[in-house]
């Protein structure tokens, strides 16, 4: 978890394993957390629901 200039927490992920084969809801998961392809990276606000979104498909992703 990083502190961004604004001082609201944010977190960094990347998408390190293939969606392929995955279950629907966990690509559109994937998706709503801004990631496309692979090693694709995003910053999202540290919320409860990103939180949330990140466990659910944390084996494809790495939180930098």
């Amino acid at each position: 978890m990083a502190d961004s200039g604004a001082g609201k927490a944010t977190v960094r992920i990347k998408l390190v394993k293939s969606i392929a084969g995955t279950r629907e809801s966990h690509r559109a998961t994937v998706r709503g957390l801004g990631l496309r392809k692979l090693n694709s990276e995003s910053t999202l606000e540290d919320t409860p629901a990103v939180r949330g979104m990140i466990n659910k498909v944390s084996y494809l992703l790495r939180v930098l």
